[in-house]
């Protein structure tokens, strides 16, 4: 298993709750739908503030390769992202490996 790492900081003066509101109602299911395994979603509470946090998880990056495109091509999704892109001031990713010990594998 992969596990994608996904960081969003937010532009004022949106907060996390304008952005989960938006999400939940219009990017969550599709999401869901087409890229899998959800592990968590979160935002922070302290330290680097306005940062939403999101993790997914897949058997290779094959498989992360073609559920991204999958839902790249989605028109929900396309529509969602017209609403949420001006929330976000910027992005990050990773792809983690989980150790051998690791409790997500």
């Amino acid at each position: 298993m992969i596990v994608e790492e996904r960081c969003y900081t937010l532009r004022m003066p949106y907060g996390p709750q304008d952005y989960l509101t938006l999400y939940e109602a219009e990017g969550l299911e599709v999401q869901r739908a087409t890229l899998g395994q959800l592990l968590g979603y979160f935002h922070t509470e302290v330290g680097g503030l306005n940062t939403m946090v999101h993790l997914w998880g897949y058997d290779s990056f094959d498989e992360r390769l073609q559920r991204r495109a999958a839902l790249a091509a989605d028109p929900v999704w396309q529509r969602c992202l017209t609403r949420i892109r001006p929330m976000i001031e910027s992005m990050s990713n990773r792809l983690l490996v989980p150790a051998s010990f690791s409790p997500i594998r």
